[in-house]
């Protein structure tokens, strides 16, 4: 990184109080968000393995067309915050609506294309005729609530932006709770059966996206910032977008191509591979949730035209990622034996997964400095430099990665790949980090 001044005490404690404040929430939110799944595989698991099986290839699909779209939060978040650091409030919330109403239009959209095309999409992913009826069932009802998901990327980057990490908490929290109530009640109450824990599922989300509404419309009347589309600002939304999208869509195919090379090693090195991924995961949830806080107060200094106070909050940042990727890698060695035996009882399987879950653990205080990074050029608004960077770490992983299984490796050694992948990574942030280019301050780029 660039010479930053050395921060005083008091700087760094204050630098640890905003990290810690905003970090904090932003995880419980982050988690919250897969537990739906969860909990929808364990309700809809007891109608039979038909459902259960139909459930997770819609919600495979689901996810990923969604999950596209998160730079809708991320994008928001650096813009408002810029405009707040400015402190021109009336601008960052009108900044925000543009991201809502773009939202909304991709919602439509995409929710478009999936109702009608579910059946084919259903049939593209190779499900079963029994699983099938039901994968269609849950994938047409839940399209309705996409406009709704998006929304909710939205509004959270709004808040985030204006340095609420909170209400998100609160809101994943009732939207849980509320996705629970419904479809054990729609479920088994109502006799509905998958239907049920779709139309649960999507009245949980319209009630979330209708939380986030009301917070960010109480903002707009409060500060006078308008409501209405604006085409201008909707393009801008999603010309900023634009580069995360990329960047979004590069990440995917490193994991997809990751899983394509477990598949091809055999059904124990998948299974195991899904176990590892799903620990990563959960470790990478820990991690975005600095990034997160770095997203808004970098923005924010930035947007204050501090370029020394970003430096130092970006440092302080790097410090706090690789000190948690530490904690957690050690996290990792000493639960391994606890853990383990809650996904699999197949001891071929357990022997495959311990050693690429010791990579995993050795890799983490590499992952906490680039989910951090990722996190500060998110929110100084430097895209188009990681789209780059992401589609030149998948032309580095691709063929190493589908290399493993005719060189004859293992699951081990395809995990080392992964770990090419995030030093591939941490090295172009880094160098990015350290040419100070994306310090650009003002309330726009």
């Amino acid at each position: 990184m660039t010479q930053a001044p050395v921060a005083s005490k008091a700087h760094r404690r204050q630098h640890d109080r905003e990290i810690v404040s905003l970090a904090v929430p932003a995880f419980g939110a982050l988690v919250a968000e897969p537990l739906f799944l969860i909990v929808d595989s364990a309700i809809v698991g007891h109608l039979g393995t038909p459902q259960l099986a139909g459930l997770g290839i819609a919600a495979a699909l689901l996810t990923t067309a969604v999950s596209i779209f998160v730079f809708l939060a991320y994008a928001t978040t650096a813009s408002v915050a810029r405009r707040v650091g400015a402190g021109d409030h009336q601008a960052a919330i009108r900044q925000g609506m543009d991201g809502i109403w773009l939202a909304l239009l991709l919602g439509v959209g995409v929710a478009a294309v999936t109702l009608p095309g579910a059946p084919w999409l259903i049939d593209l992913l190779g499900a079963s005729d029994t699983a099938a009826p039901h994968a269609i069932t849950y994938l047409r009802i839940s399209s309705l609530g996409i406009p709704a998901m998006l929304i909710v990327f939205a509004a959270t980057g709004v808040l985030r932006g204006l340095q609420d990490t909170k209400t998100p908490l609160y809101v994943a929290i009732g939207g849980f709770a509320a996705n629970a109530g419904l479809n054990a009640g729609l479920v088994y109450g109502a006799g509905l059966g998958i239907a049920g824990s779709a139309w649960g599922t999507v009245i949980a989300q319209c009630g979330m996206a209708a939380a986030y509404l009301v917070v960010v419309v109480r903002g707009a009347r409060r500060h006078g910032s308008s409501m209405r589309p604006d085409a201008a600002g909707i393009r801008a939304s999603a010309q900023a977008g634009g580069p995360l999208l990329v960047r979004t869509l590069s990440l995917r195919a490193v994991l997809l191509i990751a899983t394509a090379a477990a598949a091809r090693l055999g059904d124990t090195d998948i299974a195991a591979h899904q176990v590892v991924l799903s620990l990563w995961s959960l470790l990478a949830f820990a991690l975005d949730a600095i990034a997160i806080a770095g997203q808004a107060i970098i923005g924010r200094y930035l947007g204050a035209g501090d370029g020394d106070g970003a430096r130092q909050a970006c440092r302080r940042m790097v410090e706090w990622g690789i000190t948690s990727g530490v904690a957690l890698g050690l996290l990792v060695v000493v639960c391994r034996p606890l853990f383990v035996p809650l996904f699999t009882g197949d001891q071929a399987v357990q022997d495959t997964l311990l050693p690429a879950l010791l990579v995993v653990a050795v890799t983490q205080p590499i992952a906490g400095v680039v989910f951090v990074l990722d996190g500060v050029l998110m929110g100084a608004g430097d895209g188009p430099y990681l789209a780059w960077a992401m589609l030149l770490t998948l032309a580095v992983f691709a063929p190493v990665a589908l290399l493993v299984p005719s060189l004859g490796g293992g699951l081990t050694t395809l995990w080392w790949a992964m770990t090419l992948m995030m030093t591939v990574r941490m090295l172009t942030l880094w160098w990015r980090a350290r040419s100070g280019r994306w310090i650009v301050t003002g309330a726009t780029r």
